[in-house]
């Protein structure tokens, strides 16, 4: 049941952005920032940790799961350092998602060659 329950809660966050690109004049980049607040603010009121519980993979993967990170490390951050964690918590507990983005993306970059349309 966890792999229907994470496929089930990642679907209807995919569903949910989809239909924002389809309905909504909005970018995609007002989207993925859209996203990403909303997991801030869902792990702000404490009701992301529940559907990460929940949901496992289905919650923490999709960009809100994003946002669920950056405020659980800001808030760790605060516990620990106090004003200056407002500044480094986040980028610390992201760090290693961050870290394997912008090498990723550096290898298909080398593999792949972009073309003029």
């Amino acid at each position: 049941m966890e792999y229907f329950y994470a496929f089930l809660i990642g679907g209807i966050l995919c569903a949910i952005g989809q239909c924002l690109i389809d309905y909504t004049k909005l970018t995609p980049a007002r989207i993925l920032v859209a996203f990403v607040v909303a997991g801030v603010v869902l792990s702000a009121v404490n009701l992301y940790q529940p559907l990460l519980d929940f949901a496992g993979a289905g919650a923490s993967v999709p960009l809100t799961g994003f946002g669920h990170l950056l405020a659980e490390g800001v808030r760790k951050g605060v516990a620990e350092k106090g004003f200056v964690g407002i500044f480094t918590g986040g980028i610390t507990a992201a760090s290693g998602g961050i870290t394997a983005a912008i090498l990723f993306g550096l290898a298909v970059s080398l593999i792949f060659r972009s073309k003029d349309k």
